[in-house]
């Protein structure tokens, strides 16, 4: 049984969308959902469950890293039998052709971590998302108009934004994978879904840009994360 939920298994729904933030999870679930319900609050880990458009959806924060999202994660898929996890994030901008507030589908995550390692002693720095979720999420954003940018991130360790230097940090790089941007949860997400014969998916949105210089506030990055949210769950029905 999960020892860091204590949500009953009824009160967690099937599609589960994964915001690092429990106060985005909490920011979601009065904005967003109908009827909702607060199912978990173990170490303030909010998750919510609430209606959509008619459909229960939960909402779950996941903390920061790939420790935290491996642990949710494996609890949400094992111990819950949630089919499908969407991760909702933030994430700094390595490309120069994509500006704050924009949405990123991703791809594929890469690490320097040895997270696969150390769960399954696999040498494996390299996770892909679902297709099968990636194609209904792209198929929505044409159907609502939200722009996005898919493809390749990275997922770290270290919090990018306060490393020595990062023009050496870019250069490591797999140049064949044409990173946009960094993150620190989808790595974890894609590998444990993988395992465990799951889907997962991950929408970022730009709050910090590399070369522009240019960041959002700790509050707009609670609130301002809208059209990534809506995407997530006009997707998350259809599923």
């Amino acid at each position: 049984m999960p020892i860091h939920c204590n949500a009953e298994k009824e009160d967690i729904k099937k599609v589960v969308l994964m915001p690092g933030d429990p106060l985005r999870a909490k920011y979601i679930a009065e904005n967003f959902l109908e009827n909702a319900k607060l199912v978990n609050s173990v170490r303030n880990m909010f998750a919510y469950t609430g209606l959509y458009k008619g459909k229960e959806i939960t909402v779950f924060a996941s903390g920061m890293g790939m420790p935290s999202m491996g642990i949710y994660c494996y609890e949400l898929y094992k111990f819950y039998d949630v089919d499908a996890i969407i991760r909702i994030g933030s994430c700094g901008s390595y490309n120069r052709n994509l500006n704050l507030l924009d949405t990123i589908l991703v791809d594929q995550s890469y690490t320097e971590g040895n997270f696969a390692y150390e769960w399954s002693e696999k040498e494996c720095h390299i996770a892909k998302s679902s297709d099968v979720m990636n194609k209904v999420i792209e198929e929505t954003a044409k159907e609502i108009n939200i722009p996005y940018t898919k493809g390749n991130t990275f997922c770290n360790d270290c919090f990018d934004g306060y490393l020595d230097n990062i023009p050496s940090f870019i250069n490591r790089f797999p140049k064949d994978l044409n990173i946009l941007a960094c993150e620190m949860e989808a790595f974890a997400l894609f590998y444990m879904a993988n395992y465990l014969n799951k889907k997962a998916s991950c929408l970022l949105t730009v709050v910090d840009d590399y070369y522009k210089e240019a960041s959002i506030t700790s509050e707009q990055r609670e609130k301002s994360l809208n059209d990534m949210i809506t995407l997530a769950l006009e997707s998350a029905i259809k599923l």
